[in-house]
């Protein structure tokens, strides 16, 4: 809200807490002035224009100190006549801050404590939001923090006794291959307390070689007689049934047996 007030021949611009200068008024630092001619109320869209002042429009201002304003020089200066006239002035002025604009009983004032208001309990609201996410996010945090050490003590403990479960299974293996390398050693090493019956190995071995060798020469030997009767069965033919000695001997007592006969 702003209204255009006039005082002192001059027109302004003021809104809620504009600080003014204008012409010397009465009163001292901290006095109340109140300005019945209003030119000009608007509210937002709304705007109030007087003919010339407008109804019930007041505003209210706070004196803040009285003041002079900066210096003026007048200088007259007539030609041909030797006329000098230099002359310094600094208006006296009166410095207001605006308090109040009221329109029908309506007062910026009160429009703008409300929104003060307004605006101080978002802040709150919006301060409060962000504590409470705070502590919540601290909250959250504390507990993933708890969480991880507590998996991190749980693994460390499963690590643990997982090497000692290898450590023990190792120590386990360890003794069992110990203990099967002793008794393979005891079992190839030789029975020293009875040194006079046993027979040594090299000639067991010696023995069994000289045994194949003759099962072979004679598998050898038997292999070539039955090759040799085969080639002289060949050689003889398929239909001769008697040997060639045989046969002499067969006609030689046949002839003793035919002249026997014949002697007789």
């Amino acid at each position: 809200m702003y209204a255009v007030i006039e005082t002192g021949g001059k027109q302004y611009r003021v809104e809620l807490g504009t600080e003014l200068a204008v012409e010397r008024l009465p009163g001292n630092p901290g006095d109340s002035v109140t300005f019945d001619r209003v030119l000009l109320v608007a509210d937002g869209e709304a705007a109030h224009i007087g003919t010339p002042v407008v109804a019930k429009a007041t505003v209210t201002a706070q004196v803040v100190r009285q003041d002079r304003g900066k210096k003026l020089v007048i200088f007259k200066y007539r030609p041909k006549a030797r006329h000098r006239a230099k002359q310094g002035h600094r208006q006296e002025l009166t410095v207001l801050r605006v308090a109040d604009i009221q329109l029908d009983g309506r007062s910026a004032a009160q429009q703008a404590g409300a929104q003060a208001q307004r605006q101080a309990k978002a802040q709150r609201d919006a301060l409060a939001e962000a504590e409470r996410k705070a502590a919540a996010d601290q909250a959250l945090a504390s507990k993933l923090a708890a969480d991880a050490e507590a998996t991190e003590t749980k693994s460390e403990s499963a690590t643990g006794k997982r090497k000692r479960t290898t450590k023990a299974a190792t120590a386990k293996a360890a003794t069992a291959k110990a203990a099967t390398a002793k008794a393979a050693t005891a079992k190839a090493a030789p029975d020293t307390s009875d040194q006079s019956a046993p027979e040594p190995k090299p000639a067991a071995k010696a023995t069994s070689r000289t045994r194949g060798a003759s099962a072979s020469r004679a598998a050898k030997g038997a292999t070539s007689t039955k090759s040799a009767k085969t080639a002289d069965q060949g050689a003889e033919g398929p239909g001769n049934a008697e040997t060639p000695a045989e046969k002499p001997k067969a006609t030689r007592s046949t002839r003793g047996s035919k002249s026997t006969k014949k002697d007789s």
